[in-house]
């Protein structure tokens, strides 16, 4: 959730920046927006001896997507992005636990830039402060909750816009009490800084992003909480919240892949 500024010899721009928050973040997974021109058929960068390979935890490939028919896979790659991102939604910032996001990207047979989506991964991360107590105001315990991102179903890693959805979670709240239960929250990702190769081999490229201008709705479905809850966290917010992203991506290409 990736998308640097690329050229035949820069990483690509993936989803991300940094600030006074963010979360991508969620996620996710950026600045890319305007500021990235996709090279397809990708050349490595030269870099120096101690860069060119580094030690690194193997990047789990498991979620690339399949390919649409007539590509080919050598010029289409899959890339897993990971990121802690810091998210500020109304009355309430918070370090989300870290996300990962796959996609693949490449030519279509016209020529046309493709991409698909694959998968993403995230936890809860605890929200200080709990749920108050009762609608009618009155002193309570203030039991845990925890806000965990999903997947809002639209994404563009060319563009950096993407969309997420924030389920909240308490003993208090049903199940689905969401943050963009009907809606999901679009994010316009803008680059807040240029794309750094950790290393070639493997890929490893850092990239920092943010958006700024997103507006949060209320929290839906969350019972008789739900007045509560929202005024807890300053829901509706319509402007002053901010996602940054910081994150590192990897890729192979799909003639690299095992065969599934």
């Amino acid at each position: 959730m990736a998308m640097p500024n690329t050229t035949a010899d820069q990483p690509r721009f993936p989803l991300a920046r940094r600030a006074a928050v963010s979360f991508a973040g969620v996620v996710a997974l950026t600045g890319l927006a305007g500021a990235y021109t996709p090279s397809f058929a990708y050349a490595e960068p030269p870099a120096p001896a101690d860069t060119a390979a580094v030690a690194q935890p193997a990047a789990d490939f498991s979620d690339c997507p399949a390919l649409p028919a007539g590509v080919d896979p050598a010029r289409w790659r899959c890339e897993v992005h990971t990121a802690a991102p810091r998210l500020t939604v109304g009355k309430v910032t918070v370090a989300l636990a870290p996300i990962t996001m796959t996609h693949a990207e490449g030519p279509l047979p016209d020529g046309a830039r493709g991409q698909v989506w694959g998968a993403m991964h995230s936890a809860p991360t605890a929200v200080l402060g709990g749920v108050s107590g009762t609608a009618q105001g009155e002193r309570a315990r203030r039991p845990r909750l925890a806000i965990q991102p999903e997947y809002g179903g639209r994404s563009d890693f060319y563009t950096g816009q993407f969309s997420l959805r924030f389920k909240l979670m308490s003993p208090r709240l049903p199940q689905g009490c969401t943050i963009g239960a009907g809606a999901p929250v679009d994010f316009q990702l803008k680059r807040s800084g240029p794309s750094q190769w950790i290393s070639t081999n493997p890929p490893l490229i850092r990239f920092s992003a943010y958006d700024d201008t997103f507006a949060a709705p209320a929290a839906e479905d969350c019972g008789p909480m739900a007045g509560p809850l929202n005024r807890r966290l300053g829901l509706p917010a319509p402007g002053g919240n901010l996602m940054t992203y910081d994150a590192t991506y990897t890729f192979k290409t799909y003639d690299r892949l095992p065969t599934r």
